[in-house]
């Protein structure tokens, strides 16, 4: 039976090469839940959020990361954000025809992926790299050779366990600064390689470690939860609406009764009457309840 989902950090003793292995199956079903996206499109959430949980665990601070698909395509965003917390939270953009078995480059067309790293404290980075690969595993791997030529490896699985999709990952880096050799990483990338999607779906993080590195001697830290998390909220709703012109505010009041904000990431809806409006303007909270 599958793990609830968790991110185990890991290092090698006599490589200079550290490891992660997660889980997010969970959390995948409830990005997905407020949602009816193509087979495809379900499936790239799943892979972008398998690489977001392993990304942010390689980042040594507090703040967000968000990591996207931007393209021509049918599929004209898939974005998913999250933290150095492991909550995340996501949402695809389908404005045409997707064909069951459409490939990333069907689905984004001419695209990006588009990393962004916000620290709570420091400067904001962007890193852009165009779809050269097959796979969103092959492009994050050109991503970190280009942008931190640190040489790194990612493994994405997929798939459906007891009528349930699941989706879990590993990720290899050579540690910065260290004197690693080509041929010590291509030895443990390969051992990694050989991991079924069933193995790293339904079988505890231990067991698939030993099963993988049996021969090595590793180190597993305490893991981490990955959960599901929306930022949105009716206060930061209420903030977004004192950023329009009042009279644009008031002419939506005036034509339907009231204004309902809809967050894409989780379906929650939140919405504003006249008097809520008039107490927002006053810095009040608004009183009305979140509408689920």
């Amino acid at each position: 039976m599958a793990q609830h989902d968790q991110l185990h950090r890991y290092l090698f003793e006599n490589y200079a090469v550290r490891g992660e292995l997660v889980t997010v199956s969970d959390t995948w079903t409830q990005i997905l839940e407020n949602h009816d996206y193509p087979q495809p499109v379900k499936v790239i959430l799943g892979e972008l959020l398998v690489a977001t949980s392993l990304l942010t665990a390689t980042l040594k601070f507090d703040g967000d990361i968000t990591v996207q698909l931007q393209g021509d395509g049918p599929m004209t965003l898939a974005v998913i954000n999250g933290n150095n917390k492991q909550e995340m939270r996501g949402v695809a953009r389908v404005q045409g025809e997707v064909a069951p078995n459409a490939s990333l480059k069907d689905l984004v067309g001419n695209g990006y992926l588009v990393i962004t790293i916000t620290p709570a404290e420091g400067e904001r980075y962007q890193g852009v790299v165009g779809l050269e690969g097959d796979t969103l595993a092959a492009c994050l791997e050109d991503y970190f050779l280009r942008s931190e030529q640190l040489p790194t490896r990612l493994f994405i699985r997929t798939g459906d366990v007891e009528g349930k999709l699941a989706a879990g990952g590993m990720l290899l880096q050579v540690l910065p600064a260290q004197d690693a050799q080509p041929n010590d990483f291509e030895h443990l990338a390969t051992l990694t390689e050989t991991i079924k999607a069933e193995e790293l779906l339904t079988l505890p993080a231990t067991e698939v470690l030993w099963r993988l590195y049996h021969e090595e001697e590793v180190t597993v830290y305490d893991p981490q939860d990955v959960i599901f998390k929306c930022t949105c909220s009716r206060a930061r709703c209420a903030e977004a609406l004192k950023t329009l012109p009042d009279d644009e505010v008031d002419s939506m009041i005036a034509e339907d009764g009231e204004i309902d904000m809809n967050c894409d990431y989780c379906g929650s809806h939140y919405v504003f009457n006249a008097m809520d409006i008039a107490e927002a303007r006053n810095n009040a909270s608004p009183a009305d309840p979140q509408i689920h």
